[in-house]
């Protein structure tokens, strides 16, 4: 009790004290006593209501404004304490506030009149009290109501509708599903209802810029980008992260020095996934069903209390893809032939996702995070292939080919991270270490059968081969960054890096010998390789300002290594090869100009490169796909991307933005894929290859533009066109390819409010013919060198009307609780993917469809309480007969 009272005694002395600071009473020279007197553990909290309604207003702008010492002045200004946004049900919660003092509360919402009051603390402390040590009920009381005045209630506050244009306000009601800047673009993945229930390849089809094809593939204005996830490199590929996991992603379409320079000539795509820090509880569950009988369910919580801030989430997805289509190719040398193939696939399998972590907030200056994610899923593949031969005019065959495949996989990745903040705002510096790591094992069962034209009698025994494969990956990544504001209009921001990749992977081929009815291994198809790489980084920045004018003057130097091991059956060393980058520096520039409060124009310029992979570099051929050999070229150069930008950003109208962007990208050594002809050792015929060459230039150039606009009050539309020009000049072994093609991409996405909790949107994609996408780093995986896809030789055609479709229900009910239920179908037009490529003496043809007109049904359901007192006493108000309960006030020592 002893404790309690001393407490109690020197919370009223310091507000006291305090007040006769602010009345001019206490001693004006003692900077310190006044800077430290006005103890910060005030809570207010209450709801905003419509006025006619009595409904809880969400998105509503709650700022708090107070006297506040200035250590330079010496003296009490009026300055902003606090900002905070109401929940889906009004509720608001300002806490750690000074607890002596008057306060001014403002309140504004769309389609609302502002209120502004003065709210103030009821701390009292019963004068002359009893000071018997027994802890009388009086005495109790006493400390009770006291403590109770910390705590306030300000009750509903009721805002009255505004029919005029509420022109000054600048805190919408919530989050845009696209926010537009100079340096990057943010798409809120909360407001996308298309990819409810599904992964971060479905988001990734509704964010302008951003193309996926029909096999997940990413391309940012058509070239791969890098993809992070909470800012740093991962194993996982987009299809393995849930999408109701995701808070936002990040375009980032030229990075400055601050970002890794590999990544070829394509941008960073930067998954943030969810993690709330609001004090209290809160969380959700949900749950979806498809058309095909497929579920997902997921759950979410996360607790703030004091100085620990912990945050868990699970998912489980299951999937059914199907595909289909064909293949013709034709080879118009001697002997000419035409090859039909029609293909179709089901892929089928689930997989989970766990994540979690914790925040621990040391003091106000320091923090250690931690945080941990585990994917593991399983897959089978049924593909079924019918192939028709002709060779010179003459149908010579009829082929069948059956694959049986499955795959299992595990990612592991953690985090460890910490931050201090030192006294002045913005002068931080953090350092992480990150881990991830991932395993797959997969095996195919794959029989070919060839009958006689016309006949339903095999031409040749069948040819049955299996596959067994396993590998691993483990990255390591430790980076620390430092930024200082040095005052208000310059800033210095440095950092280094070291990221390092392990990778090993076998694939062992086995084909069915006739004559002793057992399987054998074929040492020429199968293959067993390990490779190591590792980029080291140093970059720094130096921003600035100059009346209107702001710049940006940045620098990284980067070095890299790479070695790689191709293995004998046995696992002794049979091959190596290594390559060494030497140190590389990569600048960037970025000038903005403010032209006024609505427009702003920018310049920016930036060096990058792409190094090859070890699967480009590999002088092996890769019989795994005997219809597509692959060999890499152990002479590829790193190709190198000048960068640059325009941009123009004109916030037109209240919750609009015009962004128009022309950019140009010039190549030099871009690794390019081409096709010859070579003979199959392990069958004996003629066959096509696949490999990679430095081509002597390539480029391209366009102009985009993006639209944000609310049409009307209840319908929001987002427009992208992207208009660009692609030019890749290579020699490669037999012709010379200079591929141009000017093509242009659209994307449009409709938010439109019913009325009555009813939402519906409407996104979808338009393009023109385009060359095969130009590489980029990490490809799906994101990883620290390219992953190529550009092929000299050949281009996409033309897909119109991709359209995806989904209408929502909102419910609020009280208590912080919420739910939805979002009904949704993708490619409701059935769109196809289709290519040509071409060679010498060459061409190919091919068609696919993936999953259209896919009908998904998902509800979710949040709940919570942003209470800071919840978990540090069972009563936070002195009780009827004026006692308090002491499990409560125990909590609090």
């Amino acid at each position: 009790m002893k404790k309690v009272l001393t407490v109690i005694i020197f919370l009223a002395t310091t507000i006291h004290y305090a007040n006769a600071q602010m009345s001019g009473n206490g001693n004006k020279g003692n900077g310190a006593g006044r800077s430290g007197a006005n103890a910060s553990i005030g809570h207010f909290y209450g709801k905003v209501v419509d006025s006619k309604t009595n409904k809880g207003i969400p998105g509503a702008s709650i700022i708090l404004t107070g006297n506040k010492y200035d250590t330079v002045t010496k003296q009490l200004k009026q300055a902003t304490l606090k900002t905070v946004i109401t929940e889906n049900n009004g509720d608001f919660s300002l806490e750690n506030l000074p607890v002596a003092g008057n306060f001014k509360l403002k309140i504004s919402a769309v389609s609302y009149k502002p209120v502004e009051k003065q709210v103030r603390f009821d701390f009292k402390m019963t004068q002359g009290g009893n000071n018997n040590s027994s802890g009388s009920g009086t005495d109790m009381g006493a400390m009770g109501q006291a403590i109770s005045g910390l705590d306030k209630d300000l009750g509903n506050i009721k805002l009255e509708p505004d029919a005029t244009d509420l022109g000054t306000v600048t805190v919408t009601a919530s989050k845009p599903q696209l926010e537009l800047g100079i340096d990057r673009k943010v798409f809120n993945v909360d407001k996308n209802l298309t990819s409810t229930g599904q992964t971060a390849t479905e988001v990734m089809k509704s964010i302008p810029s951003v193309s996926v094809d029909i096999d997940g593939n990413v391309t940012l204005r058509n070239a791969t980008p890098t993809i992070f996830v909470d800012g740093r490199p991962t194993t996982m590929t987009l299809d393995q992260i849930p999408a109701d996991i995701i808070d936002k992603v990040e375009i980032i379409t030229n990075p400055s020095a601050k970002y890794d320079a590999s990544g070829g000539n394509a941008g960073i795509l930067n998954i943030i996934l969810k993690k709330n820090k609001r004090v209290g509880y809160n969380g959700g569950i949900r749950a979806g069903l498809d058309a095909r009988g497929k579920f997902n369910l997921g759950g979410d919580i996360n607790l703030r209390q004091e100085k620990v801030n912990f945050f868990a989430s699970g998912n489980f997805n299951q999937r059914k893809s199907i595909s289909t289509g064909f293949t013709d190719r034709n080879t118009t040398s001697s002997p000419t032939s035409f090859i039909h193939n029609e293909n179709d696939g089901t892929n089928n399998g689930s997989f989970r996702f766990i994540r979690g972590g914790l925040d621990y907030f040391v003091d106000n200056r320091n923090t250690i995070s931690a945080t941990a994610n585990y994917v593991r899923g399983n897959f089978d593949n049924i593909q079924t292939q019918t192939i028709d031969s002709t060779v010179n005019s003459i149908y010579k065959s009829k082929s069948f080919v059956n694959t049986n495949s499955s795959m299992m996989f595990q990612n592991f990745g953690g985090q460890l991270s910490y931050k201090h903040n030192f006294q002045k705002n913005g002068h931080d510096l953090s350092a992480d270490f990150n881990y991830n790591s991932s395993n797959n094992d997969n095996n195919a069962n794959i029989g070919t059968y060839t009958y006689l034209p016309y006949s339903y009698t095999l031409s040749q025994n069948p040819f049955l081969q299996q596959t067994v494969g396993n590998g691993n990956s483990h990255n390591f990544t430790a980076q620390s960054d430092y930024t200082n504001p040095i005052n208000d209009n310059t800033k210095f921001e440095a950092g280094v890096r070291a990221a390092i990749r392990d990778n090993k992977n076998t694939n062992d081929q086995y084909i069915f010998n006739t004559t002793t009815g057992k399987y054998d291994k074929s040492s020429v198809a199968s293959s067993k390789y390990r490779y190591t790489d590792a980029v080291y980084a140093a970059y720094s920045t130096y921003s600035f300002k100059v009346n209107k004018f702001s710049f940006q003057l940045g620098l990284r130097a980067e070095s890299s290594n790479y070695s790689g091991t191709l293995l004998n059956s046995a696992g002794i060393d049979s091959v190596n090869f290594s390559v060494k980058y030497p140190l590389s520096l990569f600048p960037s520039i970025f000038a903005s100009y403010k032209i006024n409060d609505k427009q702003d124009l920018q310049l920016n310029y930036s060096r990058r490169i792409n190094r090859p992979n070890f699967f480009q570099l590999m002088p092996f051929p890769d019989y795994t796909d005997p219809q597509n050999i692959s060999i890499g070229n152990a002479g590829l150069k790193p190709e190198f991307t000048y960068s640059f930008e325009i941009n123009y950003n004109y916030a037109y109208a209240r919750n609009a933005n015009f962004l128009v962007s022309s950019y140009f990208k010039y190549n030099t050594d871009l690794i390019t894929r081409y096709t010859y002809r070579d003979v199959n050792k392990i069958t004996g015929d003629s066959a096509y290859f696949f490999s990679y060459i430095n081509a002597n230039i390539g480029y391209s150039y366009g102009l985009e533009l993006t639209n944000k606009m609310p049409v009307t009050k209840w319908w929001d539309l987002t427009a992208n066109i992207n208009l660009f020009n692609s030019q890749i000049n290579a020699n490669i072994p037999g012709r010379n390819i200079s591929n141009s093609l000017v093509s242009m991409y659209a994307k449009m996405n409709n938010n439109i409010k019913l009325g009555k909790g009813f939402s519906f949107q409407v996104s979808g994609d338009w393009r023109t013919k385009t060359l095969l996408p130009q590489s980029g780093g990490g490809g799906r995986g994101g990883g620290m060198f390219g992953n190529t896809q550009t092929l000299a030789q050949g281009y996409t055609l033309p897909r119109y009307f991709d359209v995806d479709l989904a209408l929502r229900k909102d419910w609020t009910w009280k208590n912080g609780q919420s739910g939805s239920l979002t009904l949704s179908m993708n490619d409701i037009f059935r769109t196809n993917s289709r290519t040509y490529s071409e060679a010498l003496n060459f061409s190919q043809y091919t068609e696919r469809y993936r999953d259209p007109q896919l009908l998904r049904l998902n509800f979710s359901y949040r709940f919570g309480k942003f209470d800071p007192n919840l978990f540090k006493r069972k009563n936070n108000k002195a009780d009827q007969n004026g006692g308090m309960d002491m499990g409560g006030m125990g909590q609090q020592q």
